[in-house]
């Protein structure tokens, strides 16, 4: 019952995110069409742009707070976690790391941003209309970045938006929740049904975001040209080569290390994979992705850690975005980050990209914040905002496959991982693969 109940919930998700996909990508062609065609009334959309931004940046605090707490406190006594908790933050660290490293030395090479937007006097425009500009200066030191973070009031910080210092208030809070151990849970409990209630606030949030990005699109391409639509192909080519990347440096490698194949694990996992790719929403595969997993040898109890856990702290391929587009958005306005700044960035996204869930467009609520905390502009945002549902797609189907692959690396670690279930469900995928094939020929043979 409770399988049919996953079917259920994961094609009633699939549904509804492929119609706001489909209105996504109208009003993009829509707003290519208007920013061409009619340039003075599409650079009046930019409010709409702008009203949709500051919707996503009214959700950051209490979405952050939430589910940081709840995913770190939720799991009750830190002590029973044990050794396979150990071992999946340990690996989790690592694999988010080399994501930062990945995009952050894409993003160095390819510079995406630079020559983003042509004409200093659209770049001006910009930045007043969107009224989200405070300073142009990052943080220059790692001992100022590292005094900033700690705040002198939590209610300052959320207000200020600035995430590192709702990361850190939120993980001394979890922490504490932990230590006092069941008259915390209550407050568990409330901050669950908080962290439930502002999922679904950011789904509604998430029904403008046809309207925001039609505002985005038209204005940018009203303000520029269609010149403008070459950055747009780099941005996604940078952002896609770097998914690959971490694909073949990382989680191939990662699973030669513990002698599985990367291959038949891709194969299992294709079907919750090409879900997620669709639907840019890891809530849709989910449930299917654990049932594989159990299936292909990795134990019940590490599936239900590991899995879970992970889609509060181990999205690969949202870190790596929010390593790009933090650095895109440093070089459209002409902030020049150096090594020094970027690495204590680097530092800074190892802690905010804890607080992403596996919800579309919340990685897009969490750049904005980490902009925010260093003081670059986001106007970024705003012209990311306008491809972000391409960019979703690829960086929530790396994040399955990730955690997937987490899974993977812990039961082998754990020596609890099953490579006989592994190879009978790699033989019984084969089997149903040639037997569908047998069927499409029979099929054709007597079609013809």
């Amino acid at each position: 019952m409770h399988h049919v109940y996953n079917i259920i919930f994961a094609r009633g998700i699939t549904l509804k995110h492929s119609k706001l996909t489909a209105l996504i990508f109208i009003a993009l062609i829509l707003g290519v069409i208007v920013g061409h065609f009619a340039p003075d009334f599409a650079v009046k959309m930019r409010p709409f742009a702008v009203i949709f931004l500051r919707m996503v940046k009214m959700i950051i605090a209490p979405l952050l707070f939430a589910t940081l707490v709840v995913g770190i406190a939720g799991h009750g006594d830190a002590k029973s976690l044990g050794k396979i908790g150990l071992k999946t933050i340990i690996y989790f660290e690592i694999v988010t790391t080399l994501a930062l490293i990945i995009g952050l030395t894409v993003a160095n090479i390819f510079k995406p941003g630079v020559g983003f937007v042509t004409g200093s006097t659209p770049h001006a425009i910009h930045m007043q209309e969107a009224g989200l500009l405070a300073a142009t200066q990052a943080h220059t030191s790692i001992s100022e970045m590292v005094t900033s973070i700690f705040p002198t009031s939590i209610i300052d910080a959320m207000a200020q938006g600035n995430l590192l210092q709702i990361v850190v208030f939120s993980i001394f809070f979890a922490l504490a929740m932990v230590a006092v151990g069941k008259a915390a849970e209550p407050v568990v409990n409330i901050l669950n049904s908080v962290s439930q209630i502002m999922f679904k606030f950011t789904e509604y949030v998430m029904y403008f975001a046809p309207l925001g990005i039609f505002g985005a699109i038209a204005s940018t391409i009203g303000a520029n040209g269609l010149s403008v639509l070459k950055s747009y192909f780099k941005v996604i080519g940078a952002m896609y080569f770097a998914l690959a990347v971490f694909v073949l440096l990382v989680l191939f490698i990662a699973c030669k290390i513990v002698k599985i194949s990367f291959r038949d694990l891709l194969r299992a996992v294709q079907e919750p994979a090409l879900l997620a790719f669709t639907t840019a929403s890891s809530e849709a595969a989910f449930p299917k992705a654990m049932e594989i997993m159990e299936r292909f040898g990795v134990p019940k109890n590490i599936v239900g850690f590991v899995m879970p856990t992970g889609y509060t702290f181990n999205l690969d391929g949202s870190t790596i975005y929010l390593a790009m587009g933090v650095l895109f958005s440093s070089q459209i306005v002409g902030i020049h980050l150096d090594l020094n700044q970027q690495v204590i960035i680097m530092l800074a996204l190892m802690l905010t990209s804890k607080g992403i869930a596996g919800a579309p467009r919340v990685a897009l609520i969490v750049l904005a914040g980490t902009l925010a905390s260093f003081n670059i502009p986001i106007l970024g945002v705003a012209i990311l905002l306008g491809i972000d549902q391409i960019l979703d797609m690829g960086r929530t189907a790396i994040n399955l496959v990730g955690n997937c692959v987490a899974t993977v690396v812990i039961a082998r670690w754990e020596n609890e991982f099953d490579y006989n279930k592994m190879h009978e469900f790699v033989k019984e995928s084969k089997a149903e693969s040639l037997g569908n094939d047998i069927q499409q020929t029979i099929g054709k043979i007597k079609e013809g």
